[in-house]
């Protein structure tokens, strides 16, 4: 019976609009306040007050006011497919490295494009990368059954091993798998060393360099292996804007390579069905915002400095850092206790790394959140000592 009194209300409702549209009516859709009185749940879309987030290597500067801007006016057409805002970022990213549109290719943040890439290697053999790195996007091939990424031996400085990555090259690999600066290290390799290294393992392998804290760098054109993908070398690259860009919760990250190599990624992508017109405005906004950029990476920098001095006057030390986050050497303290500790005073750092137990990464933040940081540290250091 309700579903007959349901279909009658649907049909007179039905007729009732093409009525109207058949004499010229225009049919308006309900405003907000006729609708009723819905109003969208309470989210926080960032920390609560009084939380340091220190823990994923955001740029708490971004988005910058000209991002913010494209914003507002993109989202006001969200309710379209991002195809064209996707080619403009494209044809921008190709003018300004040289290569062509068909060698570059986005995805929602750089997850996406590593994911792709790590997926197309495993078709045709193992992925191999340092002891430590930002593996999260290589282990994605796992998930449908590919091997596990093959790992060269740890080192003592925690820095990765060209030449021992070099060596553990044979015909099961199909990718080499380098970030620079490395995630969690933030340790930055030599620009000539990585670039002779690229050129010769290309040579029997695809190399992928990750360099989602480049312009972070002192150098970062230098440091970048672009130029090898502009030679035409086996070597493909991968940028986002969720770091210095501070546009990590926008999603839009890309990778460059030959036209091959790219189209083979494309294979496991949408293209720009999968992306948001709010973040690619913001992209396509921030890209040359060599203002913004130079004011994030001088907090970036200031807030190293705190941090560096605290490690020091706590008896510590951390790796040398050139991103925006330190790798803490915490001595006899446990990671993970120490990040509790740290959480219960409303400072948020990342826990232990596979089995790395007494290193600590911490990011840069607002300087108010470093300060927050630094003050912290002394009593949750002690509480972690006391219980590890």
């Amino acid at each position: 019976m309700m579903d007959n009194i349901s279909r009658r209300m649907f049909l007179r409702g039905s007729l009732a609009t093409a009525s109207a549209v058949a004499v010229g009516g225009l049919v308006t859709l309900p405003s907000a306040a006729s609708a009723g009185n819905y109003s969208p749940p309470s989210v926080a879309y960032g920390p609560a007050s009084g939380v340091a987030k220190l823990n994923a290597n955001e740029n708490p500067y971004g988005p910058s006011p000209a991002a913010i801007k494209a914003i507002v006016e993109a989202s006001t057409k969200g309710a379209y497919y991002a195809a064209e805002p996707y080619q403009v970022l494209v044809d921008m990213i190709a003018e300004k490295n040289g290569l062509s549109k068909s060698q570059v290719t986005l995805s929602s943040g750089s997850s996406g494009v590593l994911s792709y890439a790590a997926i197309a290697s495993a078709e045709k053999g193992k992925i191999l990368g340092p002891d430590l790195f930002w593996d999260t996007t290589a282990k994605a091939p796992q998930k449908i059954g590919a091997p596990k990424i093959k790992r060269i031996a740890k080192t003592a400085d925690l820095s990765i091993d060209l030449d021992a990555l070099y060596a553990a090259i044979d015909d099961d690999v199909a990718m080499v798998h380098v970030t620079n600066p490395n995630n969690p290290t933030g340790s930055l390799l030599d620009a000539d060393k990585l670039r002779a290294f690229c050129i010769k393992a290309s040579k029997r392998t695809l190399v992928l360099v990750d360099e989602a804290y480049n312009e972070v760098t002192d150098m970062p054109e230098k440091n970048s292996m672009v130029s090898l993908v502009k030679q035409g070398h086996n070597v493909i690259v991968a940028k986002t804007f969720s770091k210095i860009y501070g546009l990590a919760g926008l999603r839009v990250g890309y990778m460059m390579g030959s036209e091959q190599n790219i189209a083979n990624i494309n294979r496991h992508s949408l293209g720009g069905y999968a992306m948001n017109q709010a973040g690619l405005a913001a992209a396509i906004a921030s890209y040359n915002d060599e203002a913004f950029l130079k004011m994030s990476k001088s907090k970036i920098v200031e807030g190293r400095e705190m941090v560096f001095d605290a490690v020091k006057a706590n008896g510590l030390i951390a790796l040398p850092s050139a991103t925006n986050f330190i790798f803490v050497d915490l001595g006899s303290a446990n990671a993970e206790i120490f990040r509790q500790k740290m959480a219960e005073q409303n400072v948020l750092v990342r826990g232990i790394y596979q089995d790395y137990n007494n290193w600590s990464r911490v990011s840069m933040g607002l300087i108010s959140d470093v300060q927050q940081y630094v003050d912290a540290m002394p009593r949750a250091l002690e509480l972690s000592l006391a219980a590890s």
